[in-house]
């Protein structure tokens, strides 16, 4: 099977990045708590805001080494030394 090791590679690194990522933005959620101002509170929305735009660009990131990893396997490389190919005219 014919599979080009670099794009492979690097969309293996994307994707792990962006799992390690996702794991750690859900792990450090912010949290509310009653009692809180308002300033705390715009100040929270704000965070959990941040957090979500963050998981979104790491769900992309993660969507862009998948793709990687499957055009890998249908990516060929050129020999150096194959010779290319010709077109032949057709005889009128």
């Amino acid at each position: 099977m014919l599979v080009d090791k670099k794009i492979c590679t690097g969309g293996i690194a994307m994707l792990v990045i962006g799992i390690i990522i996702i794991i750690n933005l859900n792990v450090t959620m912010p949290v509310g708590q009653s009692g809180m101002t308002e300033e705390e509170i715009i100040d929270l929305m704000t965070k959990q805001q941040e957090n979500k735009d963050i998981t979104t660009l790491a769900g992309i990131l993660i969507g862009v080494g998948f793709m990687l990893i499957l055009i890998s396997f249908g990516a060929r490389r050129r020999r150096k030394g194959s010779p290319e190919k010709e077109e032949k005219k057709p005889i009128t």
